[in-house]
């Protein structure tokens, strides 16, 4: 698949770049997306969750009332889950949420993601850029000339590009990421991907296949 390369203001510039297919066209897995996306949600939570149970609670063991003659049910003390102020029985308590995909189910769930963004006409190619410090309001420039002003988008640049990372930092629809570090759920929670030539490369080199033999 051949994509246009435009400048930033908008323009086309007359060159191409080429979407690797084994990356870009392949036969999208909804199942793998399902399992990545998964995957990095719950290795999100921070699993601090927690309660006192009747071991941790604090308050006196004494018998609260005399075994029988009472008219009330036994009880031991008030540390009991069923009183109030007691322990809480099967509550909460720290643990780790964290799953594990196969390195080969995450490169295909990528694959996946960006085959889609590839059938919807979502992914836009321009060319390199950088700022030589933050600007909120440049980068607001290049989105409208690029025809992406309302639209969520994701920008994959090359390498590291802290300028534009900070111009973007407060700008609740964009967000930047080096092309090797856009994981599935950022890839699919985007309208449009605007990637630079560079983060083109990127993907290509990363995520290809080699053909199989026949």
């Amino acid at each position: 698949m051949e994509l246009q390369v435009y400048r930033l203001d908008g323009s086309e510039s007359g060159r191409t770049v080429t979407l690797d297919p084994t990356v870009f066209e392949i036969e999208p897995n909804d199942h793998v997306l399902w399992l990545d996306v998964k995957r990095i949600e719950a290795n999100r939570r921070q699993g601090t969750h927690k309660v006192k149970n009747r071991a941790e609670n604090a308050h006196s063991t004494r018998k609260l009332y005399r075994q029988k003659g009472t008219g009330y049910a036994r009880a031991g003390d008030a540390k009991s889950p069923i009183r109030r102020g007691g322990g809480t029985a099967h509550g909460p308590q720290p643990r780790s949420y964290e799953l594990k995909v196969n390195r080969k189910t995450q490169r295909l769930a990528r694959r996946s993601a960006l085959t889609y963004k590839a059938q919807a006409e979502a992914i836009r190619v321009v060319e390199d850029f950088t700022f030589e410090q933050p600007s909120t309001r440049r980068l607001l420039e290049v989105l409208a000339a690029q025809g992406l002003a309302d639209r969520k988008v994701l920008l994959l640049t090359g390498e590291y590009n802290p300028a534009l990372y900070l111009s973007s930092r407060n700008l609740p629809k964009v967000r930047v990421l080096e092309a090797r570090n856009a994981s599935t759920r950022d890839l699919l929670d985007a309208q449009v991907l605007l990637m630079q030539e560079s983060a083109v490369e990127v993907l290509n080199r990363m995520l290809r296949t080699a053909p199989v033999a026949a």
